[in-house]
């Protein structure tokens, strides 16, 4: 597992300790993997879940460090989405 995928899956459970997703959300960091969460928490998976959002390394981190709101990284282009939308926004604003 990259540093970047361990990282990422670190910053996600802490972020997320207290929600209940209601649903799965793969997170997929081009060129490095994926993490997938849902109410048992972050892993390092490539299992399908109920939406994908696909981003960089660099934006993922932005959106972790605060530095960048996940709906405004959608909106910019800089984070892809596929698959339900309403799951996408309820974890964005876990996320804010």
């Amino acid at each position: 597992m990259s540093d970047v995928i361990s990282g990422a899956v670190d910053a996600l459970n802490e972020k997320l300790a207290d929600e209940n997703i209601g649903g799965s959300v793969k997170f997929h960091i081009q060129d490095e993997g994926s993490v997938v969460v849902d109410d048992s928490g972050a892993r390092a998976s490539d299992e399908d879940a109920d939406v994908t959002l696909t981003a960089d390394a660099a934006t993922f981190q932005d959106m972790m460090s605060g530095d960048l709101n996940p709906t405004a990284a959608f909106m910019s282009g800089k984070l892809a989405l596929d698959g339900d939308m309403a799951l996408a926004m309820k974890l964005g604003a876990a996320l804010a």
